[in-house]
């Protein structure tokens, strides 16, 4: 065989993997890691939500790896777009939420795998051929929880005052835990401040929470407790 032939047909055996990540670390971290693979290999890079669309249609990938935390609309909404004209596409959520809270909104959703970043980088490789191979990952921790809750007939977990939300709502009181103010929530989704303002009335209901100080506050404090684990 022509070695140039041989060499086309590896690359044509290569699963290929669109990475979505607002960090460029992160995104060169798992490219390089990726690329060292026999059988894997990055077609494309973005960095948000609208830029992971126009790249889809031109990277044709087997599996996307997506962040949550996104600039602008986070990882489920982008999930969600995908499902609409994707309904098929293999879906890896990677994230440094705690599962826990995120896990399973991420497979109502359509994920087919999620992923904590502190987890071992190997796992993610192991994660990825998995969701290829037609099968779904989360952690054992996560996948004996779900199992938990299904036998018992219980539905989705409440282990959090953060379940009642509703992922719009999660996104809201995320990115104000961030410090973002209404308008730039606003800008950011691209939502009318009024719907925004309906969405923050809806989570200090849920919360019992009586102003917008409050509302800031435990925002903040929950945001910080998710990033120090």
């Amino acid at each position: 065989m022509n070695p140039s032939h041989k060499v086309q047909v590896q690359d044509r055996v290569k699963r290929r993997i669109l990475v979505v990540d607002d960090h460029p670390i992160v995104r060169q971290g798992l490219a390089m890691m990726v690329n060292r693979e026999a059988d894997l290999v990055v077609s494309g890079e973005a960095e948000d939500a609208t830029g992971a669309m126009l790249v889809l249609a031109s990277s044709r990938p087997d599996v996307l790896i997506v962040d949550i935390s996104l600039n602008g609309p986070d990882g489920l909404d982008l999930l969600k777009n995908i499902r609409a004209t994707h309904p098929t596409l293999p879906v890896l959520i990677l994230s440094m939420h705690d599962e826990s809270i995120y896990a399973e909104r991420a497979l109502r959703a359509g994920a087919n795998g999620y992923i904590m970043k502190q987890e071992a980088t190997e796992k993610v490789l192991v994660a990825v051929r998995r969701i290829l191979n037609g099968e779904i990952y989360v952690s054992d921790r996560i996948a004996n929880k779900m199992l938990k809750h299904y036998i018992a007939g219980s539905g989705a977990t409440k282990n959090s005052f953060i379940a009642d939300l509703s992922d719009r709502e999660l996104e809201v009181f995320r990115l104000i835990g961030e410090g973002h103010g209404t308008r730039q929530i606003a800008e950011e989704l691209h939502l009318s401040i009024k719907t925004v303002e309906s969405y923050q009335a809806h989570i200090k209901e849920k919360l019992s929470l009586r102003s917008a100080r409050e509302l800031m506050q435990h925002a903040i404090q929950w945001n910080m407790n998710e990033k120090t684990g």
